[in-house]
């Protein structure tokens, strides 16, 4: 059994048994306001998705077993969901190769985490309708020989990464021809660190990602091919965004796709701006 392998069966026994102490069901998570408790998985690290910060500014819920909170796109929608359809918060802060097993073993109720639904998720997890749909586009830093590419065939030979367990990393940057691909990162900022550091030539991310990191990073530049007939091919499937649930938990996929019904894309698109405007690095 190779490391990585082993990692995940251990995360999935340690899951299920947090799973038995955390009281299994939502059935059985009840809150002192006698609501039922809706725990939502996220990193609380993947601005403008979702992000930590030390005050409740913003509207932003606490941590749980934790000083800090969470806000965000994920959070905003997390927040509107719990209260249409009558639950209590909870926000379980998770690194992203544990939102999946999290789910699974029903440590947490759902996931609104910026995840892709894909088909080899869809045979983990079960998924509501998408809660936004993102672009895929690349960033590079100012003055890179790449930053004034036109499509995919540009960055030809680039160095370039992205993060783990994700369609920008497993399909797109495959797409680069000659691309010299390097290890991918454990999460959305450490990319970003390696692209500001000048280790890589470019990162790959999805539109509200990139937004985000212009921010952060004055210095990065980003590339969208969309419309051209050299774009990176992909799926609607891997770039709608969607909630992962329990599978067979009907019940709550139902409810939560009650309420993403209500909303339009436009309503996505005004709270994505929102997130971007409130995370901490634009203030």
């Amino acid at each position: 059994m190779n490391l990585r392998r082993f990692a995940a069966v251990a995360m999935m026994i340690m899951l299920s048994t947090l799973a038995v102490f955390a009281g299994g069901s939502k059935e059985e998570a009840v809150s002192e306001s006698g609501l039922p408790v809706l725990r939502v998985a996220m990193e609380c690290g993947y601005a403008p998705y979702n992000w930590t910060q030390t005050t409740d500014e913003n509207g932003a819920v606490p941590i749980a077993d934790s000083n800090d909170y969470a806000y965000g796109y994920d959070v905003m929608m997390a927040k509107l969901i719990a209260e249409r359809l009558g639950y209590e918060l909870q926000i379980v802060k998770l690194d992203w190769d544990s939102l999946v097993p999290a789910v699974q073993s029903g440590v947490v109720d759902c996931a609104i985490a910026g995840q892709s639904i894909t088909s080899d998720r869809l045979q983990m997890v079960d998924f509501t309708e998408p809660y936004y749909y993102a672009s895929i586009i690349c960033l590079v830093n100012a003055g890179s020989e790449y930053e004034n590419a036109q499509g995919v065939s540009d960055l030809a030979g680039a160095s370039c990464t992205s993060q783990l367990g994700t369609i920008w990393y497993d399909v797109c940057l495959p797409q680069i021809p000659d691309a010299e691909i390097l290890p991918a990162q454990d999460s959305a900022p450490a990319m970003l660190v390696a692209l500001n550091s000048g280790r890589i030539d470019l990162v790959c991310t999805d539109m509200p990602t990139g937004q985000a990191a212009l921010i952060a990073y004055p210095n990065m530049r980003l590339l969208d091919f969309a419309g051209s007939d050299d774009d990176f091919q992909v799926s609607q499937e891997e770039i709608n965004i969607g909630i992962s649930v329990r599978k067979g938990n009907t019940e709550l996929v139902d409810g939560i796709n009650s309420v993403l019904e209500t909303l339009t894309v436009d309503d996505f698109n005004r709270m994505m701006d929102e997130a971007i405007a409130a995370q901490p690095l634009a203030q």
